[in-house]
C-alpha cells in the first residue's frame, strides 16, 4: 500500500512539476561580442520584448563567447545545442560556400540596400539552405565598413597598388591583390600595432572596429561606408527552428514582436555607427574621403573578374546565386 502511496504521490508531483511556471522554457543565445556591442543590444531587445510578454518563456544571452567561440556558433545550432545566435554568417561559409556571398566585396551598396536583399529572393535562398540545417532566421541585418590609410586616400582600385593591406574577409583580399595590393592577414585587435610599426599602410574593416580599435590614431585619411560602400557584412540573429516550432502561438508572437522591433533598431544603429565613426576620425584630424558611384563601379568591376569569379567556379549553382544578389536594385 505504501509503495502504491508514493507512486500516485510522485505522479502528482510530476503533473504539478509540468504545469508549475517554473517549467517555464528558457532559450540560450550565444554571441562573441561584448554588451556594450550594438549586435547584443539587439539580442537583448528580443529577449525583453519575451519577457515583457509573460508567455513563460526567457532567453539567456551569453555574450563575449562565453558559451562558444566566435566562429564555433554555428554547429550548436545544427546540433540543438545552441537555441539562438547573432552570428556573421560567412563564418559559416565552410559548411555551406554559399553563405560566402554575404561578405562579398560591391554586392551591397548601402544600408537601403541591404535591407532590400533582405526581403529578395536571393535571401530566401539564402534562408532555404539554413532551413536545411534546422536553422531560420529571426533578425535580419548587415553592418558596413570602409577604408584607413597611413598614405593616402583610397576612393578606387589605383590606390591600393603597392600598399600593404589588412582586409576583412578572403573575397576581399582577392579583390584587392587584383588591383594591385599585397595582403597581411591578421585580426582587428592587430591593425592599429601594425600600422604604428609600417607593417601595414591600410586596412578595410568595419565602421565599429575603426573606432573602437582607435585606428584614427595611426591614418591619414579615412573612407567610410557613405552613399555608397565596398563592405558590408551580414549578421543576423538566427535561431534553431525546430525550438521556434515547438513554442506555442503566444511565445511565437512575442518573439516575432520582439524581432520586428530588434531589426528597425538595427538598421538605425548600423547607419549611426557609419556616421559616429565620420565624427571621431574628423576630430582626430583625419582626412575624410568619398567613394562616388562610378568607383563603387570600378571596384565591383576588379570584383567580377576575382572575387566573383573565384566564387562562380567553386561553388554549385553560383553563378544563379550571384546573379539574383546582383539583380537587387
Amino acid at each position: 500500500m505504501k509503495f502504491k502511496v508514493s507512486a500516485a504521490l510522485a505522479a502528482v508531483a510530476l503533473i504539478a512539476g509540468v504545469t508549475s511556471p517554473s517549467f517555464a522554457k528558457e532559450l540560450r543565445l550565444s554571441h562573441q561580442w561584448s554588451t556594450s556591442d550594438v549586435r547584443h543590444k539587439v539580442a537583448q531587445i528580443v529577449a525583453d520584448e519575451v519577457a515583457a510578454a509573460n508567455v513563460d518563456l526567457s532567453i539567456q544571452i551569453f555574450p563575449s563567447g562565453s558559451l562558444f567561440k566566435a566562429k564555433e556558433q554555428y554547429k550548436p545550432m545544427t546540433r540543438g545545442q545552441l537555441d539562438m545566435t547573432v552570428f556573421p554568417l560567412s563564418y559559416a561559409g565552410g559548411q555551406h560556400p554559399e553563405f560566402n556571398l554575404t561578405l562579398m566585396p560591391g554586392l551591397v551598396k548601402n544600408h537601403d540596400h541591404a535591407a532590400r536583399l533582405n526581403e529578395s529572393p536571393f535571401m530566401g535562398k539564402i534562408e532555404d539552405i539554413l532551413a536545411s540545417d534546422d536553422v531560420m532566421v529571426l533578425v535580419h541585418g548587415y553592418l558596413a565598413g570602409g577604408f584607413a590609410s597611413t598614405q593616402g586616400c583610397i576612393t578606387k582600385p589605383d590606390d591600393v597598388k603597392g600598399m600593404q593591406i589588412r582586409a576583412a574577409g578572403k573575397a576581399f583580399e582577392e579583390m584587392l591583390v587584383a588591383s594591385g595590393a599585397s595582403i597581411a592577414s591578421m585580426a582587428s585587435s592587430e591593425i592599429y600595432s601594425a600600422m604604428q610599426s609600417g607593417v601595414l599602410q591600410a586596412t578595410n574593416t568595419s565602421s565599429s572596429s575603426f573606432v573602437s580599435y582607435r585606428i584614427y590614431e595611426q591614418v591619414k585619411c579615412y573612407t567610410p561606408a557613405g552613399d555608397v560602400a565596398l563592405w558590408f557584412m551580414y549578421q543576423p540573429l538566427l535561431m534553431t527552428k525546430s525550438t521556434y516550432d515547438g513554442l506555442n502561438d503566444a511565445q511565437k508572437a512575442a518573439l516575432q514582436a520582439g524581432a520586428e522591433k530588434a531589426q528597425a533598431y538595427y538598421l538605425d544603429e548600423a547607419k549611426k555607427e557609419d556616421a559616429e565613426s565620420v565624427r571621431v576620425f574628423e576630430e582626430a584630424g583625419v582626412e575624410i574621403a568619398k567613394m562616388t558611384p562610378a568607383e563603387f563601379q570600378m571596384w565591383r568591376d576588379v570584383a567580377k573578374t576575382s572575387s566573383y569569379k573565384t566564387f562562380v567556379e567553386s561553388v554549385p549553382g553560383g553563378q544563379e546565386l550571384l546573379d539574383m544578389a546582383l539583380s537587387v536594385e
